[in-house]
């Protein structure tokens, strides 16, 4: 009878031996390429986990409460809603709170109003861009990368930690939707002495 010991050896050495078989059978073969279809399919995956239909995709109220507005899919706040009045007393350097229309599209705090922006290939905002400016925006909180800040409730941040290959895929997905045109709103700065600390 083999013992327990020789059995975990020999295994072991069958271990061994296939990955280092294996390793010599894939040596000098390139890595798989990745497709324009792969990016895009990857992207389609991390912007719906990551949630960004919440606020960028306009909603329709049915019995069943908000559902995405399908034919509006990530066109940010509609331009044709407007600024939505923010109710006086709500905001403000002792007030933290925050509040939402009601389709999740416009937000109102201590930073002032944002709206979700319009994240199609439209001419009014995602069209002129490139994978590499649509990484350094998610890395420096900056619109365009260079300009104003992104505002909440925008989680940028979050965002940053994606590794640059995911954050290609979600730029080329984002790149592949049926532009929608929608100027959406700049954002409204807090009133004077509103803004947090003062």
């Amino acid at each position: 009878m083999v013992s327990r010991d020789r059995r975990r050896s020999a295994f072991t050495i069958c271990l061994v031996g296939s990955v280092f078989s294996a390793a010599v059978a894939c040596a000098g073969q390139e890595p798989p390429r990745t497709t324009k279809a792969d990016l895009i399919k990857r992207g389609f995956y991390l912007v719906n986990v990551g949630g960004c239909g919440d606020c960028h995709t306009p909603k329709v109220f049915t019995r069943a409460g908000p559902k995405p507005d399908r034919s509006r899919l990530l066109s940010g706040h509609p331009a044709k809603a407007g600024v939505p009045p923010v109710p006086p007393g709500v905001i403000g350097p002792d007030r933290w709170g925050a509040i939402a229309n009601n389709d999740l599209t416009a937000w109102a705090g201590p930073w002032g109003i944002s709206y979700a922006a319009n994240l199609t290939p439209d001419a009014s905002d995602l069209k002129s861009w490139t994978p590499e400016i649509f990484i350094q925006a998610m890395r420096t909180g900056k619109h365009a990368g260079v300009g104003r800040d992104i505002l909440p409730p925008m989680p940028w941040m979050d965002y940053a930690l994606m590794t640059d290959d995911d954050l290609r895929a979600v730029f080329a997905y984002l790149k592949s939707l049926p532009p929608i045109s929608n100027l959406v709103p700049a954002p409204v700065p807090p009133a004077v002495g509103t803004s947090p600390g003062k």
